[in-house]
């Protein structure tokens, strides 16, 4: 089980640590730490209403976050590891076409690689991880 450490990333890069290959999620800290509690994460409410709980790779987070959480505080950011998640694991199209994850089931704890603080800048923006990629001015890597 991932412990909730609050710290971001050192120098290495997220590309270094293999972090490349993972799915990540944003939640309220309130909420991680219930799911430590119950053994498993059941997701936002959003989430269980959409009856899956949503992910994006690299490419994505940033955007999905500034889009779904914007000026949100408090908030944790999972980076979990695909290859336990199975064939409950479904990537399937955003309105906008592109392919995020989805997890129709609730996330073992163990498939939680790291957990950091997401806080938020200066100018109210969420500050990610060091190497996490920037997000594109467009938009076109939102969910």
């Amino acid at each position: 089980m991932a412990a909730f450490t609050g710290a971001f990333l050192s120098e290495e890069t997220v590309v270094e640590r293999g972090l490349e290959g993972l799915i990540y999620h944003v939640c309220e800290r309130a909420a991680w730490q219930a799911a430590q509690t119950a053994g498993v994460y059941e997701g936002s409410a959003q989430d269980r209403a959409d009856g899956f709980i949503h992910f994006s790779d690299l490419s994505q987070v940033r955007a999905s976050t500034a889009r779904h959480r914007a000026g949100q505080d408090d908030l944790v950011l999972l980076c979990v590891d695909p290859r336990p998640l199975g064939s409950a694991l479904r990537y399937e199209p955003s309105r906008g076409g592109r392919l995020f994850p989805h997890l129709y089931a609730v996330l073992p704890l163990s498939a939680v690689r790291e957990v950091h603080a997401l806080e938020l800048g200066a100018d109210g923006r969420h500050v990610f991880p060091h190497g996490f990629p920037q997000t594109s001015a467009n938009g076109v890597d939102q969910d």
